[in-house]
């Protein structure tokens, strides 16, 4: 009888040995599943971070001049890159249809942005906190009316004529509710007056918009 038990509790051991063993090999091999998956998805983020690098410094040798009469700032965080436009060398004052010499600025501008792939470009129409003049608030009641506009242009451009995928765009209108500067200076108001053309990584663009 106690042969017999030595012999029950021999198979029991054995068979949580081999259990132990055979779940042990799996989480190793999920480990390891999991630890090259994260080394891709690093490699791959790595990589998009370089080529916006390179679109950054295009943008930046293309539009010098323009940067350094401060009229345009180009930034570029990780995988988010941004061209903030100071709405004058875009629009006439109080307008929404872009000018001659804004055309081509952003012709200039949308032919760096377009090669960029896996990317939303989201334009962001901003204003400055005065209320709109009396005889164009039949056309622009409010600054919602008058930067949405301006987006919306922005962005028809950029499919229209410079052939981006309609699909990766964003028309947005923010008003005055965004400020970079305080609206008590006139210089303050002039760098809250501005359009920003934004490259995001396609979820968090599609993300970021839900959430709003």
């Amino acid at each position: 009888m106690m042969k017999v038990t030595f012999i029950v509790v021999g198979v029991i051991a054995l068979a949580l040995a081999c259990t132990t063993y055979y779940f042990y090999n799996a989480n190793k091999e999920a480990q390891l599943e999991l630890e090259a998956k994260i080394a891709d998805i690093s490699k791959e983020k790595e990589e998009e971070i370089e080529r916006l690098r390179g679109t950054y410094d295009e943008l930046v040798t293309d539009m010098k001049k323009e940067i350094e009469q401060g009229q345009i700032k180009i930034t570029q965080l990780a995988g988010r890159l941004s061209v903030s436009m100071v709405d004058k060398i875009l629009f006439p004052s109080g307008e929404a249809e872009i000018t001659s010499d804004g055309l081509k600025i952003l012709e200039r501008v949308g032919n760096v942005l377009k090669n960029t792939q896996n990317k939303i470009i989201r334009v962001e129409g901003h204003t400055d906190n005065v209320p709109i003049h009396s005889h164009l608030q039949k056309q622009f009641p409010t600054n919602w009316e008058l930067s949405t506009a301006r987006a919306t242009n922005v962005v028809r451009f950029l499919q229209e004529k410079i052939g981006m995928e309609a699909v990766r765009l964003q028309a947005i209108g923010m008003s005055e509710y965004h400020p970079v500067a305080s609206n008590e200076t006139s210089d303050g108001r002039s760098q809250n007056r501005r359009i920003e053309i934004t490259l995001l990584p396609e979820l968090a663009g599609k993300a970021s918009v839900i959430s709003e």
